[in-house]
This record gives C-alpha cells, sequence and structure tokens, in this order.
C-alpha cells in the first residue's frame, strides 16, 4: 500500500525528470548539428534516467534504507 506522501515522491521525481529531458532537448536544438562537441543529449539522458531510477528506488525502500545506514553508522561509531 502507497501512502500520499510516497505518490507525491514519485510525482516530483518524474516531473524532475520531464523537465531535465525538456531543458535537454532545447540544449539540443539551440546548438545545431555541430559535430565537434559530441553527444551532449546522450550523456545528459543517461544521468536523467539514473536520477529516475535512484529515485524509484529510494521511494519505496526508504525507510529500509536510512534503517540500514543507520545500524551500519551506530556499528561503526560504537565501538
Amino acid at each position: 500500500m502507497v501512502d500520499q506522501s510516497q505518490r507525491i515522491g514519485v510525482r516530483a521525481g518524474m516531473l524532475v525528470s520531464a523537465t531535465l529531458v525538456w531543458w535537454a532537448m532545447c540544449l539540443a536544438r539551440l546548438r545545431g548539428p555541430d559535430r565537434e562537441r559530441g553527444d551532449v543529449p546522450g550523456w545528459v539522458m543517461i544521468t536523467v534516467m539514473t536520477a529516475a531510477l535512484v529515485l524509484a528506488i529510494l521511494i519505496p525502500f526508504r525507510e529500509a534504507i536510512v534503517e540500514a545506514i543507520q545500524t551500519a553508522l551506530d556499528s561503526v561509531t560504537s565501538q
């Protein structure tokens, strides 16, 4: 069952991803076909998709990830 805060987080992540893709497409149009610049839209798309993947993993498993990190930090600092 997904609560309201997780739905908002998913929507926010999708909005950020869509905005980044839109900006990348706009920049690609403005720059034109200059072969010397490299494949800027390609690496931008990879970055955006990686961010979306991180959000897709982080949002549903946020509590488990935070608990695992807290446990690891507690085991290191409690010596």
